[in-house]
């Protein structure tokens, strides 16, 4: 990737590759800056293969110290910035960094878990930062990266350290939400990252002459490796924007000259809900790509802002098996042909509602769907292969979850999307839900095993010391019993958080909202809250999700109490009828 992006400077040095509020980011700044951060972490003395976590706002500066500490052999951790307490900790070890360079602005959540970075006989943690904002003395011996990178060479890294980074090699960890609870480091080698950038302009469409708008994370892959491996490979602009504005998006887009436009399904549906505005309709886009536009507002979301051509797409960050609807299908998100998807590597297939995939009972294998029944997409693994390869996560058990074997015959391996798809008679797919440990809200995979954790310590806080006055040796076991589930707004994409807990006068709302507001991301925090007098188990002694999530948040159906999170008060509030209708009418948006 390197080379890739000099190449790309060496054409075009002078071109404009990040817009970013009023800066203006040449091919050549970025590969100069780039420059001095490998140079630095050489001098410090980090090698090929060490992993350095990069906990970074979306700006221009971001890239460049990823793509330095690239130049140089080492691997960046691409850490969402929202992150806070024992996620961001898990993060940055999963990966086994062995240093962080984060924003000074991020500085006081790098601090509060500074302590669990050392171990043993460790008494420092490398870290650096960069940027203005924060207090950075909270975080001990952090070091000012912009100062000391500014004294290094602007010039290339040693041409034996270029030659030592290879195709097959890992360039960097992007972070995926999973069922084991807490984000799971994907791997993602020089190779898809190369094949990302010809997913951008071959398949997807986008020109070395278009200007493409970015308001998303640069941490996730849609943002930070489909649009910018794209950009860097063939010279494209980019407009970054550190935070996503529904207010904004077309007004930037007039701004900056935009001709490409990026999405995913949820801010569509923001952008739908502004008031009407002349910058609607009198931008240059020419074409919007991402995913999760559902079939219910895609026709009016072309219609009003003037979009003549979407690339809806499908895929994972980790996954092999990533599919693109380019002929502007309603709702579609790929297209597999009907004639040929008996010997396609790719299909779905029948799974039962535990996700536990059905298989024929003379042959062993796996039943593929027919068009109109809904299944679970899988993908041929097949190691060193650019496209079908699946090089999993930093940890062994999560790749291991993720592989089936003997699917279409005898001794094959698939990779398993998680995601449950439906076929027409055409060979048109269409997203239908996720199945497993995981919802998606606000454009962000959320980990139910990873926020009934959270609820789980947080409402058995203090109750050490009941435990200990009491004879039965379940006393503490009613406090975590909870379910964490997504359930169905209407008019908004994807699902919100509910949770359901064993009803318990131990259980305070108050302190509950305030500490799940502390220790999840804004997206994780259960919208919903249901307390139960019990919660209904499996005979393997799981708790049961189905039902509750077919129940969703009517209190006129459900007898249970109801609460509701006001996020202006910080509150569990009773959720009754009147509540009820004003937030599936869209009066109240969450």
């Amino acid at each position: 990737v390197p080379k890739m992006f000099y190449s790309t400077v060496q054409r075009c040095p002078d071109k404009v590759l990040f817009y970013y509020k009023d800066e203006q980011w040449t091919f050549q700044q970025v590969e100069e800056y780039s420059n001095r951060v490998a140079h630095y972490f050489l001098a410090e003395g980090f090698s090929k293969g060490d992993t350095v976590a990069v906990f970074m706002e979306n700006r221009p500066e971001f890239v460049c110290t990823w793509l330095g500490l690239a130049k140089m052999g080492a691997i960046p951790a691409l850490i969402n910035y929202n992150l806070r307490a024992e996620s961001l900790h898990h993060s940055i070890l999963v990966a086994g960094c062995k240093a962080v360079v984060f924003s000074s602005s991020l500085s006081g959540a790098v601090s509060d878990i500074f302590t669990l970075l050392l171990n043993g006989a460790r008494q420092t943690y490398p870290t650096y930062h960069t940027g203005s904002g924060g207090n950075v003395v909270s975080v001990p011996e952090s070091k000012n990266l912009d100062e000391l990178s500014r004294e290094q060479s602007v010039t290339p890294v040693p041409r034996k350290v270029q030659d030592s980074i290879n195709f097959k090699d890992k360039l960097m960890f992007i972070y995926t939400s999973g069922t084991t609870g807490l984000p799971k480091a994907a791997v993602i080698k020089h190779a898809r990252y190369i094949l990302a950038s010809r997913g951008l302009t071959s398949i997807i469409g986008v020109r070395p002459s278009d200007v493409l708008y970015c308001p998303l994370p640069l941490y996730h892959s849609v943002g930070g490796m489909i649009s910018l491996s794209g950009c860097m490979n063939a010279g494209i602009s980019m407009v970054v924007r550190d935070k996503f504005s529904a207010s904004s998006y077309f007004s930037d887009c007039i701004r900056y000259k935009v001709t490409v436009g990026q999405y995913i399904g949820e801010l569509c549906r923001y952008l739908l809900a502004t008031p009407p505005s002349p910058h609607d309709s009198t931008h240059q886009i020419r074409l919007m790509f991402g995913n999760g536009l559902r079939k219910e507002i895609w026709t009016q979301f072309t219609q009003r802002f003037n979009i003549p051509n979407i690339s809806e797409f499908y895929g994972s960050t980790e996954g092999n098996s990533n599919i693109i609807n380019f002929d502007n299908t309603v709702g579609a998100v790929g297209f597999v042909p009907v004639l040929f998807s008996s010997i396609l590597p790719l299909g779905l297939i029948k799974v039962d509602e535990e996700g536990i995939p059905i298989r024929d009972p003379d042959t062993g294998l796996c039943i593929r769907c027919p068009p109109g029944e809904v299944g679970e997409f899988v993908g041929i693994i097949q190691q060193n292969h650019p496209v079908r390869e699946f090089s999993g996560y930093s940890d062994k058990e999560s790749t291991s979850k993720k592989v089936l074997r003997d699917v279409w015959s005898q001794g094959d391996v698939c990779f398993r999307s998680g995601d449950i798809l439906v076929a027409d008679k055409l060979g048109y797919l269409y997203f239908k839900d996720r199945k497993g440990d995981t919802f998606r809200w606000k454009g962000e995979n959320v980990s139910t095993a990873e926020v009934e954790a959270v609820i789980s310590r947080v409402t058995g806080e203090g109750s050490c010391e009941r435990l200990q006055l009491s004879s039965d040796p379940f006393y503490f076991s009613d406090l975590s019993d909870v379910v964490v589930y997504g359930v169905a707004v209407p008019g908004c994409e994807g699902r919100a958080g509910m949770a359901a807990i064993v009803d318990s006068d131990k259980i305070n709302l108050g302190s509950l909202a305030t500490s799940l507001t502390n220790k999840l991301p804004a997206y994780a925090r259960p919208h919903f809250l249901r307390l139960a007098p019990e919660l209904d188990m499996t005979g393997t002694y799981k708790l049961k999700k189905r039902d509750l999530q077919q129940d969703g948040f009517n209190p006129e159906k459900i007898k249970d109490k109801l609460y509701f999170l006001d996020s202006k008060s910080i509150k569990y509030i009773p959720l009754d009828s009147d509540l009820h209708f004003k937030i599936s009418s869209g009066q109240m948006r969450l």
